[in-house]
């Protein structure tokens, strides 16, 4: 898979500077990114193989818990093309309160 937008995760971790689990955060993140860039995904079926705690929120959207569900990240999967767009990341409360099959980088 291609992941768009890693630079959103990037600043997401530069973000938790100083937070006392930041480098947590960002090992989670590089892992995740890591391993579905190896991922040949072409359903959801594929992603919650992989992902059991993987929420598939219509066809495209995923949402994955990052670092024991503290974080969410929900994604948008182009299966055919093979491209997962990063749309959202944030904590679990902040997830709580957005529309996640409409939410956007910067929303």
């Amino acid at each position: 898979m291609r992941v768009i937008a890693r630079k959103t995760l990037k600043r997401f971790v530069e973000k938790l500077s100083g937070a006392h689990d930041q480098r947590a955060v960002k090992t989670a993140l590089d892992s995740w990114f890591h391993e579905v860039q190896q991922a040949d995904w072409n359903s959801p079926a594929d992603v919650v193989r992989a992902y059991r705690n993987a929420s598939i929120v219509g066809a495209d959207r995923v949402v994955f818990n990052i670092k024991g569900n503290d974080y969410r990240l929900v994604v948008a999967i182009h299966y055919r093309l093979q491209i997962v767009f990063i749309k959202w990341i944030g904590t679990h409360a902040q997830y709580d309160k957005i529309d996640v099959r409409n939410v956007q980088y910067g929303n």
